[in-house]
């Protein structure tokens, strides 16, 4: 089966972007497209003993009428997952999709994602879920868990996408940035447009030599690729450079270290999703 796009999708401000930053991708990608939505797990009436307070009757009524106010809205829920997935799909296939696919499951994202992560090429998530505050600035832990657990490429969007005109990857030297660069120039996704080559750090000898190296291999597939190398805290000195020079997209390593050294001294993947303010591809 050829590995597809998967696009969560939950009703929030979020979903316009993430339908059409994963139609754009399927596009590029010549690759099926699915939008997942997820429905919650069905809620059962406690069962505790209450007939020693209001009776036992009265008990026996409260629990048959919570059973039924938990159907009903479990048949509400299952509608409203039928339009949105109607109205993403619809969405797609305006933008040129052909035949997008609706999906709906039980059970929680990180759970059901890593069940189908074999079958995605792609994950599209949104910054925040439908519970968040737009204009929050918590980078909320659904999210987090997912681009910890998911070995997947995973472009993350905020409330609005527009096909990127250029784009930029933060290259650390590291194992994943380095193989970022093979994918981003190899794959149909960024194919023509310029892809600026960041570090964030010292200008050492061999940082100037691994950006070279990088520039190589990006310019032998066809791409324009400045480079630049920027003394600072990464969150800080990217984004400036972002906005300086209008990028659309960034792309970046995922969660680099230990989870007890990011406990003691943050992340720069969550600082970044969290002041970012156009989409990021995260690779791992």
């Amino acid at each position: 089966m050829q590995p597809k796009v998967m696009a969560c999708i939950d009703g929030s401000a979020y979903s316009p972007a993430v339908c059409d930053a994963s139609a754009w991708a399927a596009l590029q990608l010549e690759a099926p497209l699915t939008f997942l939505h997820l429905l919650d797990k069905p809620q059962h009436p406690p069962q505790s003993d209450l007939s020693g307070t209001i009776g036992f009757g009265a008990q026996e009524t409260l629990l048959e009428e919570l059973a039924a106010l938990d159907e009903k809205r479990g048949k509400l829920a299952l509608e409203r997952g039928r339009q949105i997935l109607a109205a993403a799909m619809e969405r797609a296939r305006t933008a040129g999709v052909i035949a997008p696919e609706g999906l709906k499951r039980h059970g929680g994202l990180v759970e059901t994602l890593t069940e189908m992560e074999d079958g995605i090429r792609l994950l599209v998530l949104g910054k925040r879920g439908e519970a968040s505050d737009i204009a929050s600035d918590h980078v909320g832990s659904r999210l987090e868990r997912v681009i910890r657990a998911i070995r997947r490429p995973i472009l993350v969007t905020t409330t609005e996408f527009q096909p990127p005109r250029r784009v930029m990857l933060a290259f650390d030297g590291s194992a994943t940035t380095r193989k970022g660069i093979n994918m981003v120039a190899t794959s149909p996704l960024f194919q023509g447009l310029p892809c600026h080559l960041v570090m964030a750090g010292a200008d050492t000898a061999e940082a100037r030599a691994q950006l070279a190296e990088a520039r190589q291999t990006m310019e032998a597939a066809g791409f324009t690729a400045p480079t630049a190398i920027l003394p600072g805290e990464p969150e800080n000195v990217l984004s400036a450079y972002q906005k300086e020079h209008d990028i659309d997209l960034m792309i970046m390593g995922a969660y680099g270290h230990s989870r007890i050294r990011q406990l003691l001294v943050g992340s720069t993947t969550t600082a970044m999703i969290r002041k970012s303010t156009i989409p990021l591809l995260l690779l791992r």
